[in-house]
């Protein structure tokens, strides 16, 4: 488990599931380590402030995320975590490693269209 404040993954059937059911979504999928922490506590701060968008974690190592791993958006990543952005159910964007505050910004503001009251 990930000990995060973000909603958890544990399942495929439960990310068809969401992405689904609603329209923007992020799934970062990795482990407590030191390239992933920093990426939950942008997501964290930044699903206070886009609120239609469904932020979410998964557990690298859980067998349920080869959904997420056996993506060909994923294919020759080499670092973690992989974070996945959906539109509509599908993937528009993904990312490996270390990403900065900034950066998860322009994606979601680009992916997804900035928050209506930024």
């Amino acid at each position: 488990m990930l000990y995060t404040n973000l909603n958890h993954i544990e399942t495929a059937e439960q990310l068809k599931k969401i992405i689904s059911e609603n329209e923007n979504v992020m799934v970062i999928c990795g482990r407590m380590g030191p390239m992933c922490i920093p990426v939950y506590g942008i997501a964290e701060e930044l699903e206070k402030e886009y609120k239609h968008v469904k932020f979410y974690d998964m557990e690298f190592d859980n067998p349920e995320s080869h959904i997420i791993r056996s993506l060909p958006e994923v294919r020759g990543f080499m670092g973690i975590p992989f974070t996945i952005y959906y539109k509509n159910g599908k993937v528009v964007k993904a990312t490996s490693s270390i990403q900065t505050m900034d950066q998860v910004r322009a994606i979601l503001d680009k992916e997804f269209s900035a928050p209506v009251n930024a």
